[in-house]
């Protein structure tokens, strides 16, 4: 063989060792969500259509944005969203050079057909105009379109776009058929757009001349990039779906302990490098299902918190609707037992778990004497350590210090159980940051 053919053969062996390895990476790095379809073959590389983009940097996949199915949407069960193009707003928590998105058919009674999606940084904070340059059509196993069965959910391929922090992001879908039911999120506290005919790719949002307060299909949002190097899951109800929050303003608790994460990190470093995800469903129990309210915390915990790219902590606060839903009260250590079961299973997949107090509710149309002696007995197990491996004392922090048994009236957003933003804030800022970091799980 001449020197010639040897050059040849050697630069041959280096491409393809380059090769292997850059694809090794990478399917390392979209197999951390778990159940994700895996991209195509020169998917993420290259964009898809006339909307290219440069080749996806090294990181790894987090959570931007979640939203928990809560249930199917009243109203939808003969015609779904057929001959619609939802388009949802979602706000990023965290930055990366690629996204892919979750759908959800969960509370369908059909397969949901999309035979088109795309994903766009928004032009500005409110409306439905996209950015021009960001715009991605969606794929799934590198075809346009998916059939999501009923009952089920699909992950796109990821896609290279810049996706910025703490910004808004829209993601459009098209069915031309119906699933029936269509999975929602109720509390979005967000405005979300709907077209006539299919408008994915329309970026100055001209089609879309009607809004929801919903999330529909849409369940998470992740991201790959070096911004953070793991998910925190905030996981509870009402208090964190942040329901009384001002709508389209991101001021829920959640959304402020993203923006304390970030902003600490940009101080000295010294903060965890997490994204934060918000599990929250109004009116969800720890114990019990409800059709309107979805899954109960124990049945829905693997899905919408370990499911999640790797999560490193999830705060849990739920429990207060066990006390005022139903004609009784749940006994206290029927809750302590249901946490402690939460525990568990996140201690199980190396996930830390903090539990928050349960706040006060005095004045709420639900209160009785006999249910805040429950919210006691309740709070006194989870101080007294052996539930947790560390607490977030919520109820200490937004009581009345002259009536333990309410709400502080600065924080009460005037239901006398919900926080308004205030309220939310100090929620976010009552938590230690350094209780987040990972560590050994409890023995409990």
């Amino acid at each position: 063989m001449t020197a010639k053919h040897h050059g040849y053969a050697l630069l041959s062996a280096i491409v393809a060792l380059v090769l292997g390895l850059s694809a090794a990476i990478y399917v390392t790095a979209a197999a951390e969500h778990g159940p994700a379809h895996r991209p195509a073959p020169g998917a993420v590389a290259a964009g898809h259509g006339p909307y290219r983009a440069a080749p996806v940097s090294t990181g790894v996949w987090t959570g931007a944005w979640a939203a928990a199915p809560a249930g199917a949407e009243p109203g939808t069960a003969a015609d779904g969203t057929a001959g619609r193009t939802v388009r949802d707003v979602v706000h990023t928590g965290v930055g990366g050079s690629a996204a892919r998105v979750t759908l959800s058919n969960l509370y369908g009674d059909r397969p949901l057909t999309v035979t088109h999606a795309t994903l766009a940084v928004a032009a500005h904070d409110d409306g439905p105009a996209a950015d021009p340059g960001t715009l991605r059509r969606l794929s799934f196993e590198g075809s346009a379109s998916v059939v999501v069965p009923a009952g089920g959910q699909t992950v796109s391929d990821p896609v290279a776009v810049a996706v910025p922090a703490d910004t808004d992001v829209l993601v459009s879908v098209y069915s031309p058929t119906s699933a029936g039911p269509v999975t929602y999120h109720p509390r979005a506290r967000q405005t979300s757009y709907v077209a006539q005919g299919e408008s994915t790719e329309d970026t100055s949002g001209a089609a879309f001349t009607a809004t929801t307060p919903y999330w529909r299909y849409l369940t998470a949002l992740d991201v790959l990039g070096d911004e953070a190097d793991g998910t925190v899951v905030a996981f509870g109800d009402s208090l964190t779906d942040g329901v009384t929050s001002t709508a389209d303003a991101n001021r829920r608790w959640p959304d402020v302990l993203a923006d304390r994460l970030r902003s600490a990190r940009a101080a000295d470093g010294s903060a965890p490098r997490y994204a934060v995800v918000n599990a929250g469903i109004s009116g969800n129990r720890l114990l019990a299902d409800d059709p309107r309210r979805g899954a109960c915390g124990l049945n829905r915990f693997t899905r919408d918190v370990l499911d999640r790219p790797r999560v490193k902590a999830v705060v849990i606060d739920l429990g207060i609707n066990d006390i005022l839903r139903g004609a009784e009260p749940a006994a206290p250590d029927a809750i302590v037992a249901g946490l402690r079961t939460l525990a568990d299973r996140a201690h199980a997949h190396g996930v830390k778990a903090v539990g928050a107090t349960l706040m006060p509710f005095r004045g709420h149309r639900g209160y009785s004497a006999a249910r805040e002696e429950v919210r006691q007995q309740v709070n006194r197990a989870i101080r007294a350590g052996g539930v947790f491996d560390e607490v977030v004392d919520f109820d200490k922090a937004l009581r009345d210090p002259y009536d333990p048994r309410s709400l502080r009236p600065e924080y009460d957003s005037g239901d006398h159980l919900h926080p308004d933003d205030r309220g939310y804030r100090a929620m976010a800022r009552t938590l230690d940051l350094a209780h987040l970091t990972a560590s050994a799980p409890a023995r409990l």
